[in-house]
């Protein structure tokens, strides 16, 4: 321990230097590749599907067209091979009106009808009803696209929503058994059944304390190993998908030690979807860094409770009421996004669902054309190149940069993700690792920190071999024409759209020398995969 902080001071010391050139500002990225300091699930992305209808509106602004669950266009070809192209993606199925929902049955009489607009109801809409051919129609094009199902359960049937919005009452849970045993009757698979939206602490709408939200997860889980008997692996008990309470959730986790194995919760950070402010605070890193409290509490609130249940965040739109045309589905929202998904991973959040994959003005594809939104090719990036360790960073310079680092997925080395939210200087990035001089004592060829003496006698091949490993590729991230609210993104100074046959393009990075720094340019954002970076950490 002694020689780890040791070396750290030391290059503190050496490295605490910087400074501004021609070229822009200099600074410095500090690895720990000793040990990881939490892991996400290797589907750490996911995305939402909501059920509004189009008669949802915010600010006299109705954003959701035809994305419900109940009408969105399942035979759209850019829908599905955006889904696809993750493999899988993570779909939560949900959002307020799951608990308006009503689930068709073989036995059902009644008609099944859609949401209607009824300002006198509870969230502004009558019940609504699923039938069973949307159902089937909806499974079998999520395992076409291969995506990982979670499914949100109505959470208030059978129960009393008083005036003050107190709800009262065992969760009757015939309906949703119903459902349950027609999906595993149909063979579909769910990844995890969540128990209710925002009914939590003080609740949206409705509220439900945690000694009976306790209860009626022992209800879920005794149902789901009742469902699937014989079945493994069975789904995951997921609850409550609220927003964070520390005294509420302390309750309900100490409760549900047992029986929970996700424990959900919901992050709107940036406020009103009105604001006039949302960019500003995207752009400022004390803002950001004042969002990280919530994932900080929330680890720190299962390790000090009796439950082993993970963190999930199972819906995310930064500002709440749809969002915001323009800033919640522009190039200027990925700082934010990113951002949440490089902090939530730092305190061992294992799933991140973005609100929403479609619908209202926050979805990573056009509610209307289901072209892919710039968050979309962010979210792809990090799904594709960030695996599952996290490693400690510290960036020695500008507050301006944000820094995060990953275990590269499914490779060797390790995958940085920097993002400049200054609009004027470029800043270029070293990276030092406190470990990499022991691992590499016998190759010091893989790091440019060694230096490697030829003779005349090297055969061209071998000098070659040695430069392909010091190559790393990046992906730079830029608004087309520098504008922070374009709705087209552009990687390596290339437009990114999909072609006439609803195909996502290719996302291929340039090749660097890696004895370069990383030059990340004013409001841009950088990918870069360094894979001769074999730290320890990555390896045990």
């Amino acid at each position: 321990m002694q020689k780890g902080v040791c070396l750290w001071v030391v290059l503190v010391i050496s490295f605490c230097f910087i400074f501004v050139d021609s070229r822009g500002e200099n600074g410095r990225l500090l690895i720990d590749g000793k040990s990881r300091i939490a892991e996400t699930d290797s589907d750490f992305v996911c995305a939402t599907m909501d059920w509004w209808p189009p008669e949802k509106c915010d600010y006299g602004t109705c954003s959701w067209d035809h994305s419900s669950l109940l009408n969105v266009d399942l035979k759209n070809k850019i829908f599905k091979n955006a889904i696809r192209a993750f493999s899988p993606l993570k779909i939560r199925l949900g959002g307020t009106l799951q608990d308006k929902v009503i689930y068709q049955t073989k036995n059902h009489q009644e008609p099944c009808n859609p949401f209607l607009k009824n300002t006198s109801e509870l969230f502004g809409f009558t019940k609504g009803c699923l039938s069973l051919s949307r159902w089937d129609d909806l499974n079998r094009f999520l395992q076409d696209t291969r995506a990982a199902v979670t499914f949100g359960l109505n959470a208030l049937m059978g129960k009393r929503v008083l005036a003050d919005g107190s709800a009262f009452g065992a969760w009757d849970s015939n309906n949703a058994e119903a459902l349950m045993r027609y999906t595993v009757k149909k063979n579909y698979t769910i990844y995890g059944w969540e128990l209710g939206n925002e009914l939590s602490g003080n609740g949206i709408g409705a509220r439900i304390s945690a000694s009976q939200y306790a209860h009626d997860t022992l209800t879920l889980y005794k149902m789901v190993h009742r469902v699937y008997k014989g079945i493994e692996p069975k789904p995951l008990i997921i609850a409550p998908g609220g927003f964070f309470n520390p005294k509420w959730f302390t309750k309900f986790l100490n409760k549900t030690s047992k029986t929970l194995n996700a424990v959900s919760h919901h992050i709107y950070s940036l406020g009103s979807g009105m604001d006039g402010n949302l960019t500003a605070r995207i752009l400022d890193p004390s803002y950001l860094d004042d969002a990280g409290k919530i994932f900080k509490q929330l680890e720190s609130t299962i390790n000090a409770s009796s439950s082993s249940a993970s963190g999930w965040v199972s819906e995310a739109g930064g500002a709440y009421n749809s969002g915001q045309n323009l800033v919640t589905n522009a190039f200027v929202f990925s700082f934010w996004y990113l951002d949440q998904l490089g902090m939530s991973s730092i305190y061992d959040t294992k799933t991140y669902c973005r609100q929403s994959l479609i619908g209202g003005n926050y979805g990573l594809l056009n509610t209307t054309t289901f072209e892919p939104n710039p968050d979309y090719y962010s979210a792809l990036l990090w799904h594709r190149l960030m695996g599952k360790k996290v490693l400690s960073t510290r960036f020695l310079g500008t507050k301006k940069i944000r820094a995060y680092v990953h275990c590269a997925k499914e490779s060797k080395g390790v995958t940085v993700l920097l993002m400049n939210l200054g609009n004027s200087t470029t800043v270029n990035v070293k990276l030092s690792v406190n470990s990499i001089w022991r691992l590499h004592k016998h190759r010091p060829h893989t790091h440019h920190q060694h230096k490697t003496m030829h003779s005349d006698s090297e055969s061209k091949h071998t000098k070659m071999g040695v430069i392909r490993k010091r190559t790393r590729a990046e992906y730079h991230l830029t608004a087309k024409d520098g504008n922070l609210h374009s709705k087209v993104m552009m990687l390596n100074g290339k437009e990114l759209r999909v072609n006439s046959y609803g195909e996502i393009p290719s996302l291929r990075p340039l090749y660097v020398n890696s004895l370069k720094p990383i030059s990340v340019h004013p409001h841009s954002i950088v990918f870069a995969h360094i894979p001769h970076f074999a730290l320890y950490a990555c390896n045990s």
